[in-house]
């Protein structure tokens, strides 16, 4: 029975690739269309993250409407089905045309300041985090952790197409990946780091997303410590075109000594990128999954 689902799920798999590929010569309206019909589906077809991005919505915006709430988290699940369909222009585009279709704000002041500094690039869930970071790929190779994913079928589609430019170096998580994080930067190599994800209370700190306790790593103002680093954020923007890559000036001030005061900074400032597109960021993760001691989930029954 097992052999047999997973050759079901080898068959989908490959047709679901097939078909994503398949759009990349399309219009964009064609292949947006596309994805809000398939969003559309997923809507009931996928519950859970339904139910875990209404939730997350809730949680952060309890003064919005019921109405405005649905209204985004639909908006969520149209972004995202456009992200994966937008692959195809990611996997089998040239090189002109991944840098036509990624445009970037603040390209030329990156380059001179990776000439100058090791940079990290603080870049956020957004659904368009893909097409920014391999768009950056096209023009300067950095480095940045890969979780592998558990389909090998996907997983080899999302890590041929992060390696096709520049062969960035990508590192897998592991318990000793930070080390060889450390060891590229100080190579200078920039790192693409993606900050707020839930990673559980080992070396995490709480500090409130949108009045929440969110579990987070204080990872960034550590490896600026470490590296000496100059901290930039990476905004990644669907646009109706295509998405457009929002590179930062650097961070003053930062690192402080204060590791708290600089993740509590960060997510801050991460708040109002969020509030100017509240549809494009990846609200159906758990993102308050681990919770302070004594508090209970905020996922039950979901």
């Amino acid at each position: 029975m097992a052999k047999k689902k997973s050759a079901l799920n080898r068959f989908f798999s490959r047709c679901a690739i097939a078909m994503m590929k398949s759009t990349s010569g399309w219009k964009q309206s064609s292949r947006t269309r596309v994805a809000n019909w398939l969003a559309a589906v997923a809507w009931y077809a996928i519950p859970k993250r339904r139910k875990v991005t209404l939730r997350n919505l809730e949680l952060c915006f309890p003064d919005w409407p019921a109405e405005k709430r649905e209204e985004i988290a639909k908006g969520v699940f149209r972004n995202l089905l456009r992200a994966a369909i937008d692959h195809s222009v990611l996997i089998k585009g040239t090189r002109e045309e991944v840098q036509n279709y990624v445009k970037f704000e603040g390209k030329e002041e990156f380059l001179k300041l990776t000439q100058e500094h090791p940079v990290i690039v603080v870049t956020p869930h957004f659904v368009g985090l893909d097409q920014g970071g391999i768009g950056i790929n096209t023009f300067y190779r950095g480095c940045s952790l890969y979780q592998p994913q558990s389909n090998p079928l996907w997983d080899k589609v999302f890590y041929d197409a992060r390696k096709r430019f520049s062969n960035p170096v990508l590192i897998p998580k592991s318990n000793s990946a930070m080390k060889e994080v450390i060891r590229a930067i100080r190579s200078g190599l920039s790192f693409y780091y993606l900050p707020d994800m839930d990673h559980g209370k080992r070396n995490s700190i709480f500090v409130p997303f949108f009045g929440v306790p969110a579990a987070t790593l204080p990872m960034v103002s550590k490896l600026a410590k470490l590296t000496k680093a100059k901290v930039i954020w990476g905004i990644a923007e669907t646009t109706p075109e295509g998405y457009t890559m929002h590179l930062s000036a650097p961070l003053e001030n930062f690192p402080t000594d204060d590791a708290e005061a600089d993740t509590l900074r960060i997510t801050q400032e991460l708040e109002k990128f969020i509030l100017k597109h509240p549809d494009q960021y990846l609200w159906s993760h758990r993102r308050f999954k681990t919770r302070p001691d004594g508090e209970p989930s905020v996922y039950e029954n979901l």
